[in-house]
């Protein structure tokens, strides 16, 4: 199995928190790029996150910076995404996303390889 699995999805409230989980086939350092997506029936999938596998170098998206942090554990082979200060605009499905093309691109949905089913995040009001 090479899709990654994502987990931590949920229902919250504006201004609470969720961590989002997601493993990867084999050694995060298989991958290039580790990325979270989001999409709703209204919008396109947009990069949230992304974290470089070795160099640990983190992308985000204007819309989540300074609420959103991502991580990696390699002995578990999962990256993670802890969100807080949720609002109702994040409301999504979250998908995490795999790449092997050794571009740091990581807001380019195409330069993924590997993509989860994702996981819902519902924040109300």
């Amino acid at each position: 199995q090479v899709q990654p699995v994502e987990s931590g999805g949920g229902l919250v409230q504006v201004g609470g928190s969720l961590r989002l989980s997601c493993v990867v086939s084999g050694s995060i350092l298989d991958y290039y790029v580790i990325g979270w997506f989001r999409q709703t029936p209204e919008k396109e999938r947009e990069g949230v996150s992304a974290i470089s596998s070795s160099e640990g170098i983190p992308y985000y998206a204007d819309s989540v910076k300074g609420r959103f942090t991502i991580s990696r554990d390699h002995a578990k082979n999962t990256v993670y995404l802890q969100m807080n200060k949720l609002k109702s605009e994040d409301t999504a499905v979250y998908y995490c996303a795999a790449s092997k093309s050794g571009v740091y691109n990581p807001k380019d949905p195409g330069d993924y390889d590997y993509w989860g089913l994702g996981t819902q995040v519902t924040v109300s009001s």
